[in-house]
């Protein structure tokens, strides 16, 4: 008679057999242990290998993009000063200069009487044509977005051929012989000081903001010192996880730990030195470059008004101390601007700006002698004196400005040049190498999880 299992035990009372599964398809208990011990836990050693290789994988390509981030912002930042700061910079400073030479050409030739030199109307001409496409330049490249640097401009677009309307009529009427040609060219000299220099001063400080903010992002440390910190985080991370996976597997070196740590280091030394010496030669270009060549700018401006003021003393002939009190004002100026200007500049502009110096003095000293025959209503002798010796002086002047001017630009344009190539290729050379770091930590520790299994 067949016994009947009911319960896990037999009717006659006894138990089932060791071994013997309690019911179809249960599995028995060794096999349930088995899966139990292959169940990966965070606990275990494979399963801490897959947490430190998931966080170095996602560090290295996180850091990556962060230091691709920082590279492109500062390489950006760079070739803007280079290509498009900078000269418009230039322009701007080129259209303010030229408009008061300009003026002062004007006045200076209405001395000479009906036929002034020839070379005067070409030098006027010439300035009038420089700033007017300096004008063009800035207006295209400046577009609609700044309210201020556009007013600007469109007054500048504006007045200039009202500017230029007073002068040719001053210059028929001077032709002539008639008295009215100096007060066309005292209208015309007002409508420049009033109108024309004030505008051309707002967009050549506006211009200058614009590369000052140029030269800050590209020189800038929170973004790089964030990257650089970040870096060595992640290197003290994968110097721990060698050597906690040293103790623990009994390998002394893991290679593709070695290959990331090799390329993070290569990473990390590429964006140091890049920085660095970026840095260092924008800074050089900003501070010995262009900084000086503003200031000599400005004191070139300033001279340009005295010498304006004081042709325009001559031409009223009305004994008003207002033209001298303004030339005495531009004197102080310029002489203030010069002193900044020495002790920024270069050696090759060293030379020009301390002979300009010596032209001032001398300039200056010609006027004291030219108020006094002012005083003594002598407009004869004061002519000569203005067309002789201090016009001499003057151009001498000019030309050592200009000397000292170029050579700063010079030093900006190398030095800043020098900086924006020490980026070329790092970003993209950052990305590889963090790919490179990534894989060699996804590498090296697949392959110590691979003797686990």
């Amino acid at each position: 008679m067949t016994a009947t299992v009911t319960g896990g035990t037999t009717a006659t009372g006894g138990t089932a057999p060791a071994g013997r599964a309690a019911g179809p398809g249960a599995p028995s208990p060794g096999h349930a242990r088995r899966r139990r011990i292959r169940r990966p836990r965070a606990s275990t050693t494979p399963g801490k290998v897959r947490l430190i290789r998931a966080g170095l994988v996602i560090l290295c390509l996180g850091w990556g993009a962060l230091a691709a981030l920082m590279v492109g912002q500062h390489a950006s930042a760079a070739a803007n000063v280079v290509s498009t700061s900078e000269p418009l910079s230039l322009k701007a400073q080129q259209m303010y200069q030229s408009l008061a030479g300009a003026d002062v050409i004007v006045s200076t030739g209405y001395l000479y009487g009906a036929t002034p030199p020839p070379e005067s109307r070409q030098r006027y001409l010439q300035d009038i044509a420089v700033a007017t496409a300096d004008l063009k330049a800035v207006t295209a490249a400046s577009g609609s977005g700044d309210s201020a640097v556009s007013d600007s401009l469109s007054t500048l677009s504006a007045d200039l051929p009202v500017y230029t309307g007073y002068v040719e009529d001053g210059q028929i009427y001077n032709s002539l012989g008639y008295p009215a040609g100096g007060s066309f060219i005292e209208v015309a000299s007002e409508e420049m000081h009033l109108t024309l220099l004030p505008a051309a001063r707002d967009v050549y400080a506006q211009e200058n903001a614009r590369l000052a903010r140029a030269s800050a992002q590209a020189t800038g440390l929170p973004l790089a010192a964030i990257t650089l910190a970040a870096a060595l985080v992640i290197g003290l991370f994968l110097y721990r996880s060698q050597r906690w996976l040293s103790r623990r597997t009994h390998r002394t070196l893991n290679g593709g730990l070695l290959l990331a740590s090799a390329a993070g280091v290569a990473a990390l030394v590429w964006v140091v030195v890049a920085l660095t010496g970026g840095r260092a030669d924008l800074l050089q270009a900003t501070g010995h470059g262009s900084g000086p060549a503003e200031t000599l700018a400005q004191a070139d401006i300033a001279a340009l008004q005295a010498r304006g003021d004081e042709t325009l003393n001559l031409i009223s002939r009305t004994g008003d101390s207002d033209f001298q009190q303004d030339f005495r004002v531009a004197q102080g100026e310029f002489s203030t601007l010069l002193t900044a200007a020495s002790t920024r500049s270069t050696t090759d502009a060293a030379g020009p700006t301390t002979a300009a110096s010596h032209d001032a003095s001398s300039w200056f000293a010609v006027n004291q002698r030219a108020q006094q025959l002012d005083r003594a209503f002598d407009y004869g002798a004061e002519t000569q004196l203005e067309l002789g010796s201090a016009g001499t002086l003057f151009d001498r002047l000019e030309s050592d400005l200009n000397a000292a001017i170029h050579a700063d630009q010079a030093v900006f344009a190398s030095s800043a040049a020098a900086g924006s190539g020490t980026f070329t290729g790092l970003q993209a050379g950052v990305i590889v190498l963090a790919l490179a770091m990534a894989a060699g930590c996804a590498l090296g520790l697949s392959r110590r999880l691979a003797e686990y299994r």
